[in-house]
Parts: C-alpha cells; sequence; structure tokens
C-alpha cells in the first residue's frame, strides 16, 4: 500500500515519496497521484449525480433504470479500473530490474538499532549507505535479529528484512546528494532512532569517498543465499 507522506509539514522533504530522486521513486510517486486523480475524479462525478438529484428531484426519471445499471454499475466501473489497471502494470514494469544493467552490489545488515552497510571488497560503514549516482544498487537486505524494513523514500520502495532470508532491492540516485532512509517496521524500544543516510557521490567520486568513510576491508562473514 502507498502511504502519501504529505502530513502537516507539507509534501517536499527528505523524507517524502512525492520528491522523487530516482526512477523507482518517480515511478511510484506518478503511480500515487494517478490513482489519486483518478479517485478524485470518480468521487467528484458521484457527489455532481448526487446533487442533481437533491436539487432537481426526479431528474433522471427519463433514464431507464437498467441503462442506470448497465453504464452506471458494469461500463463505467469497468472502463475506469481497466485504464487505472494498464497504467499500473506498466508503471510497475519500471521497478522490476533488467538484464545486463551495470550495478553496484552493497549488503544491508539491519540490528537493534542501528545499520551496516557491507561492500564487495569487505569495507563497511554504519548508518550511512555509500552509492554512486546515476548508476544501479541492488542493496541486499540481511535480515538478522527481528524484522526490519530498509527503506529510502526518495530513491525507491521498500523491502522487509526477515530473519533467515535475504531479500534485494534495486535503488538508483539521479544526482548526488543526501537522501534519508528509515527502518519502516516497529522493531523494539529503538524503532524510531533506527534512521541512516543514503549518500550518493558523483561515479568518478564514489571509491575515494567510500575508502575516506570505511575502515579497512575486513573478512566478510559468510552469507548464503536464503530463499525468500
Amino acid at each position: 500500500m502507498i502511504v502519501l507522506s504529505c502530513g502537516l509539514s507539507g509534501c517536499a522533504g527528505n523524507l517524502s515519496i512525492l520528491d522523487p530522486a530516482g526512477p523507482a521513486a518517480a515511478a511510484t510517486a506518478t503511480l500515487a497521484i494517478v490513482m489519486f486523480a483518478g479517485a478524485a475524479l470518480i468521487l467528484a462525478l458521484v457527489c455532481v449525480l448526487f446533487a442533481l438529484a437533491m436539487w432537481r428531484p426526479g431528474i433522471g426519471e427519463a433514464v431507464p433504470p437498467k441503462r442506470w445499471l448497465v453504464w452506471g454499475g458494469l461500463v463505467f466501473p469497468s472502463v475506469t479500473l481497466t485504464a487505472l489497471l494498464v497504467f499500473a502494470l506498466g508503471t510497475g514494469e519500471r521497478l522490476l530490474p533488467h538484464p545486463g544493467e551495470t550495478r553496484t552490489v552493497v549488503e544491508a545488515h539491519p540490528e537493534q538499532w542501528r545499520w551496516r552497510f557491507r561492500y564487495g571488497d569487505g569495507r563497511e560503514t554504519l548508518d550511512v549507505l555509500h552509492l554512486p549516482a546515476a548508476r544501479a544498487v541492488d542493496v541486499r537486505v540481511v535480515g538478522g535479529d527481528v524484522i526490519h524494513s530498509f527503506w529510502v523514500p526518495r530513491l525507491a520502495g521498500k523491502v522487509d528484512a526477515i530473519p533467515g532470508h535475504v531479500n534485494t532491492i534495486r535503488i538508483q540516485a539521479d544526482r548526488p546528494g543526501r537522501y534519508g532512509g528509515v527502518c519502516s517496521e516497529f522493531c523494539g524500544t529503538g524503532h524510531t532512532l533506527m534512521r541512516f543516510e543514503a549518500l550518493a557521490h558523483a561515479p568518478e567520486d564514489f571509491e575515494a569517498a567510500l575508502s575516506a568513510a570505511a575502515g579497512p576491508p575486513r573478512v566478510a562473514e559468510t552469507t548464503q543465499e536464503m530463499p525468500r
């Protein structure tokens, strides 16, 4: 379910899905806006018909009841919902990984109540995910102590970290910048403090920035691919 994160502070901000900074987040925001607009138009139409019926009783008596049922109860909902479904499927297709794309792979290890990110050569950072801008990054979320959920709202959707499982999500930042990330699944008394930052660097600066931020490479723990 898509939750519009406007709230009282408006629709912008570092945790707003309506201020996307990556292709997956942009597709999600577009889908949310179109679905909301479609629902608003349907509600407006129903309200207009109701207002006409109250203002001029009997205005629709010339239309046979069968026609109201067929066109209002079958044709209109079928056409509207089919159009929204086709749009949703087409938009969702853009969220899927495509073979042959250049990507970086990072492991995310959530723990009560912090995030540990491990890169391909064994280097690690704590509570800061470093990634190259304009390049796809596959984040392998490794379940550990309890259920957590990895979410960078401005870059992509969310994926759960379930003990005994490894789930992968593809994210991408269109440009260098800082993007807020959270655990979006209640995981204990420190849940509200379990935030992290996704820091996107220009591709040519990524290695240097990671070397400066991460400690020396450590021997990676054996991570077996577990059933999803």
